[in-house]
């Protein structure tokens, strides 16, 4: 079963969980973000004990998991949430219930409840369930009745992610990723938040059909986002200095099928340079030199090739690509792995043709130093955007961009991103809110001569 849904992403629902895919586990409401890959022997921790996954293959994406007690012990079953009672807007009588009760008159002395530790150990011993359990703290509560619904949902919140967690099964894609990355392991990613990740493909214009080049520095999550933009249409080419690639793990949690997968290669910067055989102006204009003689002399005009000039072909090598282009997917049947070495092929079109867009994410790197390499290698009015957590690096580059007149629109944009707790009188944003998202410097590149 697992062989065959590892074989092609395109017989496989990508709706519905299956054995060895990559899954995000929203624990309480986002309190705890997990990622996994599911399989049969995997396993949960959710406070001190563990739990298997094998439940949750098979089900879709979006289903909401509770722990119960079994024979065996505890485990994750299916949980479909009730839909009366769970909006306190729906309650008519919630404006008299509020005015009616007041919190300023309750004292947190730890004597409201009257339900021991003992006896919750108890009544989990005879099989209570953790529903039953949030129920019985409540019903045991003192001061319960006299606090507003707010506080009573949030006492109840806070019982039943204790006694009785939930799971929500999430499909990893660029946003959940990311989300769940920023919260976690901010300095993996470089520090990048959601809404600059959006505004970084937005900018540089990554659609269908763009064959886009990427420097990427923060584990591949940039690299994984634009391919999932892209869909399989074309190439994402991911370059590096030196002889040594930079990682690009995050990608594999995308759960990319074989088509995808087989889009996402990387070259070295020195086999992209176009030192070797000049640049892609001097080609054009050396074609166009060649087809007007062969005009002047009533011939059919002939094509340029990277080496030189060469007879005429009937399909110019950019339609070539996909047609041509190897498969990835050995004989054994074992999925396709993103990142591997780009077609020269490919290559060979990028350097006569130019790549529709870049995007860099460095950190580590030397941004001016990089963009003078990497701008080159763009089409003609091909955009560009590149994200730094500080502003001074690129500020610099975009000074000396202006002089060298590489670019024009140049522009440094500071992402601004708030959240806002919406509830019946209680809107206002989030007390814990991460108030710096990097900078983003934009542009288009034009023509040197």
């Amino acid at each position: 079963m697992s062989e065959n849904n590892s074989q092609s992403g395109s017989v496989q629902n990508p709706r519905v969980t299956w054995e060895g895919c990559s899954v995000l586990l929203d624990i309480n409401d986002g309190d705890r973000l997990v990622f996994a890959r599911l399989s049969a022997a995997s396993t949960l921790k959710i406070g001190n004990k563990s739990f298997p996954l094998q439940p949750l293959i098979g089900c879709p994406f979006g289903s909401l998991f509770q722990v119960e007690n079994g024979d065996n012990g505890p485990y994750l079953s299916r949980f479909i949430p009730s839909i009366e009672g769970n909006n306190i807007q729906e309650k008519g009588d919630f404006q008299s219930q509020e005015i009616s009760k007041d919190n300023r008159a309750l004292v947190d002395n730890n004597k409201a409840q009257s339900l021991t530790g003992e006896d919750i150990d108890t009544m989990r011993r005879q099989g209570a369930t953790g529903d039953e359990i949030v129920d019985a703290l409540i019903a045991n509560s003192a001061t319960f009745e006299n606090k507003t619904l707010f506080s009573q949902e949030k006492y109840r919140l806070k019982k039943q992610k204790k006694y009785a967690p939930k799971v929500l099964l999430r499909r990893p894609f660029a946003r959940s990723i990311c989300e769940a990355y920023f919260k976690k392991y901010p300095a993996r990613i470089g520090f990048l938040r959601v809404d600059t990740l959006s505004l970084l493909l937005s900018m540089a214009n990554v659609s269908a059909n763009s064959d886009v080049l990427v420097v990427d520095m923060v584990g591949g999550l940039l690299t994984g986002a634009m391919a999932e933009r892209l869909g399989g249409t074309s190439y994402v080419c991911s370059t590096y200095l030196g002889s040594t690639p930079y990682p690009m793990d995050v990608v594999r949690i995308f759960n990319f099928s074989d088509e995808v997968c087989k889009r996402i290669v990387r070259s070295p910067l020195t086999e992209l340079s176009l030192s070797q055989t000049g640049s892609s102006e001097q080609i054009n204009q050396q074609e166009d030199v060649l087809n007007m003689e062969c005009l002047l002399n009533h011939q059919m005009p002939s094509s340029v090739s990277m080496e030189g000039i060469s007879p005429p072909c009937e399909n110019d090598i950019s339609d070539l690509i996909p047609e041509t282009t190897v498969s990835l997917v050995n004989k054994k049947g074992n999925s396709t792995k993103a990142g591997n070495k780009a077609p020269q092929q490919a290559i060979d079109s990028w350097k006569k043709n130019g790549f529709s867009s870049l995007i860099i994410a460095a950190p580590d790197l030397d941004t001016w130093d990089l963009i003078k390499d990497l701008l080159p290698l763009l089409s003609n009015s091909a955009p560009f955007a590149i994200y730094h957590q500080y502003l001074q690096p690129l500020a610099t580059c975009m000074h000396n961009l202006q002089l060298e007149k590489m670019a024009i629109g140049l522009q440094i944009s500071e992402p601004w991103l708030r959240e806002y707790q919406v509830l019946p009188s209680r809107t206002h944003p989030c007390m814990q809110m991460n108030a710096f998202g990097g900078y983003i410097l934009s542009g288009t590149k034009i023509s040197s001569s």
